[in-house]
């Protein structure tokens, strides 16, 4: 059984991504997780994670004797793994723009990520407000998400960026309808909807109420709030 090494489902959006694509998929898989308990290099997570791989980060996919880590890796290997699954569309140019849309995900968004991390169980708006107004970064990273997704959901006509089917695209924007709905960040009704029906999907909302059953406050992954 291929197993999935991931961090705590409240604030690891990068674990995220493969999970709901795995388990909305229908692709097996044993999960482990691993919890934050810091990030410096002697702490039991780096200890625990930098076992498997030379990053020292979540995730991780392991697959026999097959160590896989970083989400593009990881979605890469699970869509040659398992083509029947349609993870990528079926067109070269939409399989391109997709992959486009992904790796501009990986690299970029750095106000969004950096001031909005995700925080499944919280409800910052006052946060998201104030970022909106200071953090020039948040507005422009904003607006390309409500750019691009209104752009694909027009194109291939959703519900999902790429028509019918949630997929790698789906999975890797996953958690920024969460830091949107979380810091209450403004948008147009039909990227609400959106978000809306990807949180409904039962492979993301099984992630959500994971998160919402955590429990597990770190104030070092929340910097805007130092208790509940």
């Amino acid at each position: 059984m291929r197993k999935l090494y991931v961090g705590n489902k409240n604030y690891s959006s990068w674990s995220m991504r493969p999970w709901v694509l795995m388990k909305q998929a229908g692709i097996e898989f044993e999960e482990v997780v691993l919890r934050f308990d810091s990030f410096d290099a002697d702490s039991q997570f780096k200890h625990a994670i930098g076992a498997l791989n030379p990053v020292a980060k979540v995730p991780v996919l392991v697959d026999g004797d097959l160590v896989v880590w970083d989400t593009l890796a990881i979605a890469e290997y699970l869509a040659e793994a398992f083509p029947e699954k349609q993870l990528w569309p079926r067109s070269v140019a939409d399989r391109a723009r997709a992959r486009s849309v992904c790796a501009e995900m990986h690299s970029g968004f750095g106000g969004l990520r950096n001031h909005c991390g995700m925080n499944i169980e919280a409800s910052l708006p006052e946060v998201g407000a104030r970022l909106m107004k200071e953090v020039p970064e948040v507005a422009s990273d904003l607006a390309r998400i409500v750019q691009m997704w209104s752009g694909l959901l027009e194109a291939h006509g959703g519900p999902m960026l790429f028509g019918a089917q949630f997929g790698i695209a789906d999975a890797y924007f996953a958690p920024v309808g969460t830091r949107i709905k979380t810091f209450g960040l403004p948008v147009p009704p039909h990227i609400t909807a959106y978000i809306e029906r990807v949180q409904a999907l039962p492979g993301v909302k099984a992630w959500i109420d994971d998160a919402l059953a955590e429990k597990d406050f770190l104030p070092f992954e929340e910097p805007y709030r130092t208790r509940r």
